[in-house]
């Protein structure tokens, strides 16, 4: 039941990030915005907090942080590495 309820606010803050081809060139953006996933790993990154990011981009919310590290963790995830013999 737990894992029932995680799955479904994983699927939630999912659905806040966006793909469409005519915004930022189809990069995955937060809600529709120019806001790119990209963009907040990066600025994160570089240091800056989720506070001063929420001031520089007050159509931000807290949910959308956490829906930036869930898509990265879930791209990470799907990424794979094959051994090859030479």
């Amino acid at each position: 039941m737990v894992y029932l309820s995680f799955m479904q606010a994983a699927d939630a803050l999912l659905a806040r990030i966006t793909v469409d081809a005519n915004i930022l060139l189809g990069k995955p953006t937060i809600r529709m915005l120019r806001i790119s996933v990209q963009q907040i790993l990066q600025a994160l990154a570089a240091g800056q907090t989720q506070d001063e990011l929420m001031r520089e981009y007050p159509e931000l919310e807290p949910e959308d942080f956490q829906s930036v590290l869930l898509y990265a963790a879930d791209a990470v995830g799907e990424q794979r590495v094959y051994r090859l013999s030479a």
